[in-house]
């Protein structure tokens, strides 16, 4: 009876912890209107699936200093900062709305998402100005 019992609160740990982490970036300064959520989840090769999605995210040929892209980073629990991507766009065509999206995965555990605007896509740390950040999740 205790193995069973054991059993069932492993199994309830295990769903659990592979259910998905919903995070909202903080309200920005930089790009006010803009409201997002960061998704993670554990995928079965024991790495992290992550979705990003925000709303009424300005161009950033629209900040100042206007930069080309937005690029999404991660802090990860090696005390790294891992460059994860570039924004991309789901403006539609009658959309007002201004959606951004990113789709990936990663090896790494994440412990805090940002977004910085860039002039160049393919850099290994962030030089921009961060225009959206995630408080610290685990």
């Amino acid at each position: 009876m205790k193995a069973i019992v054991l059993g069932v609160i492993a199994l309830a740990f295990v769903q659990l912890s592979a259910q998905a982490q919903k995070v909202h970036f903080k309200t920005s300064s930089i790009v006010p209107a803009a409201e997002g959520t960061v998704k993670v989840s554990t995928n079965k090769d024991k790495g992290y699936n992550i979705n990003i999605n925000i709303l009424h995210l300005a161009g950033p040929q629209r900040l100042q200093p206007a930069a080309k892209t937005y690029i999404v980073w991660m802090d990860t629990e090696q005390n790294s900062t891992k460059n994860l991507g570039e924004m991309q766009s789901k403006d539609g065509f009658l959309s007002k709305t201004l959606k951004a999206y990113l789709t990936t995965t990663t090896p790494f555990k994440p412990t805090r998402i940002f977004i910085t605007a860039e002039d160049v896509a393919a850099i290994s740390n962030p030089h921009g100005q961060q225009v959206l950040t995630t408080r610290t999740f685990n």
